[in-house]
């Protein structure tokens, strides 16, 4: 069986969902365990989810053994979780997000109550060239159009509360500075939704004394802001309040450190983010329940959809598929390392996603050359799913390969597919969701299936204790994620670790900004290359969030729009219709 690829003879993905009838909150509310009182409607088709109501009503909680002497908290959390992640990314596509939807939807048509949990899209990919995170084809969760715009605002909130604190840093040195904060060591920057490489590095508070001290600044995307890991790692609204006045924005005169707390800013900040903390809920073109929240890059910050709404899904669902951004060796790295470790989770099995397209890719044949068989370059390029196969499975887990299959791929190439999974003793099943949705996916839910019915499933844990020190953790996640032979501080990083080192901040896990396009920090080193260094180039203490940020290569944390954005293909006619959304 093969797809059916998004051609000029097939809609768009905004036009097949657009022609979906979508299926009342109430009843995906029901579907999902979620009573009414806990639902907060934004519009007819979408929904916030108040989980302090599902607490209070003890939802999730398994019916009561009198016999049972565990406290029902104990119990809560019995959804098996699988993650589905890839290979790297290529300018081929991977259908990650696509292929997590089918299989959510082929999984609940096979009788397991399923919830799918991902991240909102940012601004920022769907007006450059990367597009959103909402599936396609005919494996979509819908409404598409609100959910890669604005859908319930969020990300506009994760900005207001960031730049608040920014304008109360600014605030406080120019009535008086009574902290002594070195306007020369504020780290604390502002950000935006939209990629714009012109905010990367600005100056602030020009036009005399009435306008502020003068000083340089710059912008960061939403989704690689500090506040936003934060919404994502933080278990409820007290864990929030004090994570966000553990933020570091810098240094008074003598080195000390000064925090948000300090400011006094953690209070309207948690305000702000009130609404933002609660779980959004949509559902597939399948009917299946979807909580969609928080949206942190993996290139940049951690990759994964907020703790709160996992673990809601996890208390309703006997199967919770949330997914890592971009390959294995940033998403998932950092899902295992940071994610899994705040949120006490453990994944039952992982997908990994991979195309013909892309692994030929890697194998060196140019994009305009995909469509044409060439096994040779296929067997080359395979060996960046094997080493993203042997990463995961340093995590204790079994991955699962789906083969996400494309009217180019030919039989030789996909019979080269399945003599690689046989020599690599791992499970291949081939997908077809973006034409067929759930129903496409019938194979890879079976081979899922068999790993969660399995007498011993897999139980994950980290790679690392962050307990060896940023250095020794760098070391390991480059050498055994990577294939890297060395790690190397650049000057400033060093002074960096002094400056964590001395503040007890050098036992923190470390994050990872690194380029999603190949192991190395070279984009262009496709493939698995090996014996290369990773160079960090600063260390950034992210307290509240409760990891270190280590930037390597030349990631930006503002990304800039393509010589052709996507934004320059969307529209929206007088009735109101959106096109050019993919």
């Amino acid at each position: 069986m093969t797809t059916i690829t998004a051609a000029h003879t097939q809609p768009s993905d905004v036009q097949i969902a657009q022609a979906h009838h979508v299926e009342p909150m109430e009843t995906i509310a029901e579907r999902a365990g979620i009573p009414a009182k806990a639902l907060i409607p934004y519009g007819r088709n979408k929904a916030k989810v108040d989980v302090s109501v599902l607490e209070r009503a003890g939802v999730g909680v398994p019916n009561h053994n009198p016999a049972d002497p565990t406290p029902p908290q104990s119990r809560m959390g019995t959804g098996r979780l699988v993650l589905v992640t890839a290979m790297s990314p290529t300018p081929a596509g991977e259908g990650k997000s696509t292929t997590l939807i089918g299989l959510a939807d082929a999984l609940r048509a096979a009788g397991r109550r399923t919830i799918v949990t991902l991240r909102e899209p940012s601004l920022g990919p769907v007006l450059g060239m990367k597009g959103g995170a909402a599936g396609g084809g005919y494996s979509q969760v819908v409404p598409m159009e609100d959910i890669n715009l604005h859908f319930t605002g969020d990300m506009h909130t994760v900005t207001a509360a960031n730049n608040t604190l920014a304008a109360l840093i600014d605030n406080h040195i120019h009535h008086g500075n009574a902290l002594g904060i070195d306007p020369r060591r504020i780290t604390w920057r502002r950000c935006l939704d939209v990629n714009d490489r012109n905010l990367r590095h600005i100056v602030t508070g020009l036009g005399g004394p009435g306008q502020g001290l003068p000083g340089e600044s710059g912008f960061d995307i939403t989704a690689a802001s500090e506040i936003m890991a934060i919404l994502c790692l933080a278990r409820d609204h007290r864990d929030l309040r004090e994570r966000l006045g553990r933020i570091v924005i810098g240094q008074t005169f003598d080195r000390s450190p000064i925090t948000a707390d300090d400011l006094g800013a953690q209070g309207a900040m948690a305000a702000l983010l009130k609404d933002a903390t609660l779980p959004n809920l949509v559902q597939t073109l399948g009917g299946t329940p979807a909580l969609v929240h928080g949206g942190p890059f993996a290139n940049i910050a951690h990759g994964c959809n907020s703790l709160i709404a996992t673990t809601t899904a996890q208390k309703l669902a006997d199967v919770v598929l949330t997914e890592a951004g971009f390959g294995a060796d940033l998403g998932a790295e950092k899902f295992f390392d940071i994610a899994a470790r705040a949120g006490g989770m453990r994944a039952s099995a992982v997908v990994v996603v991979a195309t013909i397209r892309s692994l030929k890719f890697n194998g060196g044949v140019a994009r305009a050359d995909l469509h044409r068989e060439n096994v040779a370059a296929l067997q080359e390029g395979l060996s960046n799913l094997t080493r993203h196969v042997r990463g995961v499975r340093k995590f204790g887990v079994e991955p699962v390969v789906a083969l996400n299959v494309f009217t180019s791929d030919t039989a030789q190439e996909r019979e080269a597919m399945r003599a690689w999974a046989a020599d690599c003793g791992v499970r291949m099943a081939e997908a077809t969701v973006w034409a067929d949705g759930g129903a496409g996916a019938r194979e890879l839910a079976q081979a899922v299936g068999e790993v969660l019915d399995s007498d011993d499933p897999a139980s994950s844990h980290p790679l690392y204790d962050p307990s060896i020190g940023i250095e020794a953790a760098l070391d390991t996640i480059a050498r055994e994620i990577y294939g890297a032979a060395d790690v190397r501080l650049d000057t400033v990083a060093r002074r960096d670790l002094a400056f964590l080192a001395d503040n007890g901040w050098d036992r923190l896990p470390v994050c990872v900004s690194k380029t999603q396009y190949s192991f190395s920090e070279d984009p262009s080193a496709l493939g698995a290359p090996e014996g290369h260094t990773l160079h960090v180039r600063r260390l950034l203490p992210r307290v509240g969030a409760g990891f270190v940020v280590a930037l390597t290569g030349d990631v930006m944390t503002m990304p800039g729009l393509p010589k052709a954005p996507a934004a320059q293909r969307i529209d929206v006619d007088e009735d109101g219709v959106i096109s050019g959304l993919f």
